[in-house]
C-alpha cells in the first residue's frame, strides 16, 4: 500500500516581489494560488530559459506559431502535460483540454489537477495562449 503524503500546507514567493506594508515582508502566495501559478509558469516558460535550471519549462511557445489545427492543440496539450508531470511534484494532472480557437488565433486551455497533500477540492486552471513577438 502506497504512503499518502500529508502537508501543511504550500508556499511562494510572488513574481512582482511585492512587500506587505505592514510587516514588510515579501507577498507570499498560499496553497491553491501557489500552485495555480507555478503550473502556469512552467507552462509559459521556454526550456533553457531558466539559469542553471535548463530542463524546466516548455515548448508551447515555439508550438504557438505553427499554423492551428487540432493535431497542434493535441501536441501542445501533450506538451503541458509532460511539463507539469516532470516539474511539478504537488499535483495529480486529471484533465487538459486545449481548444483552438481560429478567429482569435489562440488556445484556450483548461488544466485540471487534485493538490496532493491537501484535503480541497479539484482545482480548475483557465488560461489562454496566444502567439507573441
Amino acid at each position: 500500500m502506497p504512503l499518502e503524503r500529508v502537508s501543511r500546507g504550500f508556499r511562494d514567493l510572488s513574481s512582482t516581489f511585492s512587500k506587505n506594508p505592514l510587516t514588510n515582508d515579501l507577498i507570499s502566495l498560499k496553497n491553491e494560488v501557489a500552485i495555480a501559478r507555478s503550473i502556469r509558469n512552467l507552462v509559459m516558460t521556454f526550456t533553457g530559459e531558466r539559469f542553471f535550471q535548463p530542463e524546466i519549462g516548455s515548448r508551447v511557445s515555439r508550438l504557438l506559431f505553427d499554423n492551428m489545427s487540432p493535431i497542434l492543440a493535441d501536441q501542445i496539450k501533450d506538451e503541458i502535460s509532460t511539463t507539469i508531470r516532470l516539474n511539478e511534484p504537488r499535483v495529480e494532472l486529471n484533465d487538459i483540454k486545449c481548444i483552438p480557437n481560429y478567429d482569435g488565433n489562440e488556445y484556450e486551455v483548461t488544466v485540471r489537477y487534485t493538490i496532493i497533500g491537501l484535503d480541497i477540492s479539484p482545482q480548475e486552471l483557465n488560461f489562454v495562449l496566444q502567439p507573441t513577438r
